[in-house]
């Protein structure tokens, strides 16, 4: 496993690198790098290309860097908007998260950025999904895991009610002020939420566990979108319909 000091050396090599590639002119730490890493977090850092360079083409450059000064292996790329996300993993298992936006574009999306160099602009925040959309949500996931368990698909079956309970859990995230993405709230919430929500978890691929698994799910899915009641009242009797088995 890498040393935090692996990853700090890394980090401050990258910064440099960044600081005399011409075509690089601005620089931000992200995500945990930017607040909050602890002993295992990997790296996050993400670049302003100037105008008129392709992004694409500094990405290629850079890869052929890490691959062959830190024996870096690319993992998978994630393009946002103008954004290009590539995913490194290190020997050590660190994970290094570098991204490329053009000048014009950079600069935060999240509360967790932090200006290295160079200037970035200002993007209005992204309004967060709506109560209704999150629950809507759940019940989706809720509904086919419950198509899943009549037509004994039993594996796609739980990654159904895996998918509800997580959107039940982002919901009491919601409630109580927490981080919602990536489960990174979950651990947060209050002992008895997470006691509530054990239950949804499934034991064994079985017609019995899994309608007993969906029961919980759905029993979480309602409570925490108690604020929206006319909604939740209208699609009670529904999501309690789904725990029960169809007539043979």
């Amino acid at each position: 496993m890498f040393d935090v000091e692996d990853r700090e050396r890394i980090r401050e090599l990258l910064i440099e690198k960044a600081r005399s590639d011409s075509r690089v002119v601005a620089a931000a730490a992200v995500g945990s790098s930017a607040s909050g890493s602890d002993r295992w977090s990997d790296l996050d850092l993400t670049f302003g290309v100037a105008s008129g360079v392709p992004v694409a083409a500094v990405l290629e450059t850079w890869t052929q860097t890490l691959v062959a000064d830190f024996d870096a292996v690319v993992l998978f790329d994630l393009p946002v908007r103008s954004t290009i996300y590539r995913v490194f993993l290190l020997p050590g298992v660190l994970q290094v998260d570098l991204s490329f936006t053009p000048a014009a574009e950079f600069g935060a999306l999240g509360p967790r950025f932090r200006l290295l160099f160079g200037e970035a602009v200002e993007h209005p925040p992204a309004p967060p999904p709506s109560l209704e959309s999150m629950f809507g949500l759940g019940v989706h996931h809720a509904v086919r895991a419950h198509l899943c368990i009549e037509r004994r698909r039993l594996w796609q079956a739980e990654y159904w009610i895996h998918e509800a309970r997580d959107q039940a859990l982002s919901l009491a995230c919601r409630r109580v002020g927490l981080e919602m993405s990536h489960g990174r709230g979950f651990d947060s919430l209050p002992p008895a939420v997470r006691d509530r929500m054990a239950g949804a978890l499934v034991r064994s691929l079985t017609v019995e566990e899994l309608r007993r698994a969906l029961a919980v799910t759905t029993a979480g899915l309602l409570r925490e979108a108690s604020d929206i009641p006319e909604v939740v009242s209208r699609l009670r009797p529904m999501l309690e319909e789904l725990c029960r088995p169809a007539p043979i």
